[in-house]
């Protein structure tokens, strides 16, 4: 009767160990998939402090674009982006009047009364785009076709627009 009972208990014993590796095994074969599986971000963060004021998932050919008023010309101007790996390639410019900082030696097409630069070949490739968002030109971030206020998100900071890879452990923390 005690030679069972010492049988039952190793029985039990060692099932628990089983159960213990299983565990284990399950538990860091999911955090080893969290951690290497990673997504695409775009991240806007300020460029003296670092503070992250806005992280977006984004994929290859995801679009980003900057609407904001041209400080001089007053008018509406749309800089398109398309995400590329890990860069932001610049790929079309829409402005409603010539004035500084604008494509003026270039060809433009006239839709609906707006000049719009479509190069065949991208404009730029960025690893990090700079913004000064200005409460007069009134910066707006549009990813995806969702719009960010980037003068009220950074009090008018200036910012780094960038993509980054996350785990997706990362991201849910």
């Amino acid at each position: 009767m005690a030679n069972n009972r010492l049988t039952a208990s190793v029985r039990g014993a060692s099932g628990q160990r089983w159960l213990l590796i299983v565990l284990i095994a399950v538990v860091l074969g999911a955090g080893l998939v969290g951690t290497l599986s990673t997504e695409r971000v775009l991240v806007v963060e300020g460029i003296e402090t670092g503070e992250q004021y806005l992280t977006e998932p984004v994929a290859n050919g995801s679009t980003a674009g900057l609407e904001y008023t041209h400080s001089v010309e007053k008018s509406r101007v749309y800089d398109a982006y398309r995400v590329d790996g890990d860069t932001l390639v610049n790929t079309r410019m829409e402005f409603e009047s010539y004035g500084w900082g604008l494509p003026a030696r270039v060809n433009v097409t006239t839709v609906n009364g707006t000049f719009v630069y479509a190069p065949d070949e991208p404009i730029a490739e960025l690893e990090c785009l700079s913004v000064s968002p200005g409460r007069i030109a009134g910066h707006t971030l549009i990813v995806d076709g969702e719009r960010y206020d980037l003068v009220a998100r950074t009090d008018a900071r200036d910012v780094r627009i960038h993509i980054e890879r996350r785990s997706l452990i990362e991201r849910i923390l």
